[in-house]
């Protein structure tokens, strides 16, 4: 499936194939989980401690299965030593809700 470029003006647009996605990370939470946007970034939640990148490593193995991706479709551009990030997710096959519903508006 195709998609046109869209401006990272949000907290999701794609490149082509490969979905790009800026997040706030929140390390030691009570659960994994995507949560709501704020701004240009995308809450997710992970149960790891935000200890030499572990946090990152965790958010990566929970988003490859929400997206139906293997962990090392998904490359961490920047962030990872930081609760700001960005990601870029290639050919997901699935979207998580919230994006869904975003990019479906956004077209």
């Amino acid at each position: 499936m195709a998609h046109k470029k869209s401006e990272i003006n949000s907290f999701c647009a794609w490149e082509g194939e490969t979905l790009v996605l800026n997040i706030l990370g929140t390390p030691g939470a009570k659960q994994d989980a995507i949560g709501k946007a704020k701004g240009n970034q995308l809450k997710v939640s992970v149960t790891a401690a935000p200890v030499a990148g572990k946090a990152t490593d965790h958010m990566v193995r929970f988003l490859a299965k929400e997206f139906g991706v293997a962990s090392n479709d998904i490359e961490v551009v920047f962030g990872r030593f930081n609760v700001n990030k960005q990601l870029r997710i290639k050919a997901p096959r699935k979207l998580p809700s919230v994006i869904d519903k975003h990019l479906s508006q956004e077209t």
